[in-house]
């Protein structure tokens, strides 16, 4: 029988005292940002659910639509899910993809209601299996699992998971071995991510950015959505190189030799590639490349930043990744991290969905390249950026609420595909990364915490006046409060860790600790 972390999730998922599971980000300075989070949680609340015969319950449903749910969606939930992991399942609701993507099992039926999209096949008042949207959607369970495994730090579970259930190893081999479409029993769309020598061939929809202009062969895009069957898409053969990363990682922590070697070696076969052919030394830039003749389609979009958030560019070249993050006419300004380069051809200035908006996914995954490549304070501009421009949306514009994506002017959110419908609000959903675990991370700075290690490392910014720190944070048996101010850090926590300051580490001791900077 399986590991069962869900157990303690079904304790508590009818607990009226689920907030109290909850980290408490302290920022004196912008008392304002606590409005946001608590928003982010109510609204991600609404969507942990419980129908009969899913292979997990209690789970995190996307957001989206009642009969389909979204690998990457849920990929990206369960990285914010990973603060309070006592009641919210995030990586537990990957059990409800790994059996129909890897054991064949069909989902239960459900009753849709009148809102559901008619390109689901669903019919308001009939019942209907729950599907798979896409199986071959960016393949970030084995990241998302060591991130999560970080904070809850349970070596059952991963000795569960990797030596008996295998399914990130499943998954990985799955990927290297579509060589053909497939169609799965359980999954609602087709696979389009084919296996080749250089790379991977995908689709604007698998790979979760739909309309992206990526591909092109003039100068604006002639598709809705691209599939450009010459092209090999950086994201895909980033994101497989990432899974082997973390599925190294995650046998490190098991200590595991051997099982870490292997799946380092095939990090690195795909990193030595990515940086032969994907890097363009006269852009300073990795882009996507043709399959025959392995020329660049130079178009700039934020996928190109899964190199840093697999850690396989170089240093030099990542430093040159970021400085575009900054720059206005690429990806920075008043809300930086955009989809699509701003001196680009098909750039919207409305946001056009992935011509232009900014994703909180993406924008997440971009501040964990730069954490991987110690860039803390560039993460911390960016992200605070990203905040601010959340915050004041949520303020200004009607329904005051946390939206699917963000136009990159007028703090609004950002049109669909059609230039002028807006994108989904109430999205808690992925979108709630921002106000919780961009915040926490980077806006605060607690960048990792390693409950095998036993350790929180905190890069501490010198730009907030006031108290700023964090009470009731919770990895593996530890429940701590850091609170610090420009003199000196206060730390209340049950057992004993390291906390790591900008670089110097402290001990805490169990109880109160007050530590004196030098």
């Amino acid at each position: 029988m399986a590991y069962e972390r869900g157990s303690v999730l079904k304790k508590n998922f009818t607990a009226s005292d689920w907030k109290r599971y909850l980290p408490r980000p302290i920022c004196e300075e912008y008392p304002e940002y606590e409005e946001l989070y608590d928003k982010a949680w109510e609204l991600a609340r609404a969507h942990v659910r419980d129908i009969p015969g899913m292979p997990q319950n209690p789970y995190m449903d996307e957001a989206f639509c009642d009969t389909q749910v979204w690998v990457w969606d849920t990929c990206f939930m369960s990285m914010f899910c990973k603060f309070a992991q006592a009641v919210f399942p995030g990586v537990e609701t990957f059990r409800n993809f790994y059996e129909v993507i890897h054991c064949g099992r069909c989902l239960p039926s459900i009753t849709p209601t009148e809102n559901e999209p008619s390109w689901t096949g669903a019919i308001t008042g009939v019942p209907k299996n729950i599907e798979v949207h896409i199986a071959d959607n960016p393949p970030l369970f084995a990241w998302c699992e060591y991130e999560n495994a970080l904070i809850h730090g349970e070596r059952a579970y991963l000795q569960d998971l990797l030596y008996h259930q295998k399914y990130l190893q499943k998954h990985y081999d799955w990927i290297e071995n579509l060589t053909e479409q497939q169609t799965l029993r359980g999954v609602h769309a087709p696979t389009c991510l084919i296996h080749v020598r250089d790379g991977y061939h995908w689709e604007g929809g698998r790979s979760g950015m739909d309309n992206t202009p990526r591909g092109r062969k003039g100068k604006t895009a002639q598709r809705e959505r691209p599939k450009n069957t010459d092209m090999l898409w950086i994201d895909a053969i980033c994101q497989q190189a990432l899974s082997a990363k973390a599925l190294s990682n995650m046998f490190g922590l098991l200590g595991d030799l051997n099982e870490q070697t292997f799946w380092y070696e095939k990090f690195e076969e795909k990193q030595k590639l990515i940086n032969d052919l994907y890097w363009d030394d006269v852009d300073r830039f990795y882009y996507d490349i043709d399959a025959h003749d392995h020329r660049f389609y130079k178009v700039k979009t934020i996928a190109s930043y899964w190199t840093m958030t697999a850690g396989v560019a170089t240093r030099e070249r990542a430093i040159a990744m970021a400085e575009r993050l900054k720059r206005e006419e690429d990806f920075g300004g008043t809300l930086p991290l955009v989809s699509l380069a701003k001196d680009d051809a098909d750039f919207s200035p409305k946001g056009k969905y992935w011509r232009g908006s900014m994703w909180l996914p993406t924008a997440y995954a971009t501040l964990k390249g730069l954490s991987e490549y110690e860039m803390y304070a560039d993460a911390h501009l960016l992200a605070h950026r990203i905040l601010q421009y959340m915050l004041r949306t949520y303020r200004d514009f009607e329904p005051h609420t946390i939206w699917e994506c963000y136009a990159p002017e007028g703090y609004r959110p950002a049109t669909q595909v059609n230039d002028e419908t807006f994108c989904r609000p109430d999205f808690c959903g992925w979108s709630a990364l921002g106000p919780i675990s961009i915040y926490m991370e980077y806006v605060l700075g607690f960048h990792t915490i390693n409950a095998f290690e036993n350790i929180v490392k905190w890069a501490k910014p010198d730009t907030f006046k006031g108290n700023i720190g964090i009470q009731n944070l919770r990895f593996g048996d530890v429940v701590t409060n850091i609170v610090a101010n420009e003199k000196s850090c206060t730390v209340i926590s049950n057992r004993p860790y390291t906390l790591e300051i900008n670089g110097k580490n402290y001990a805490v001791r169990e109880g109160k600790n007050i530590l004196e900077y030098v």
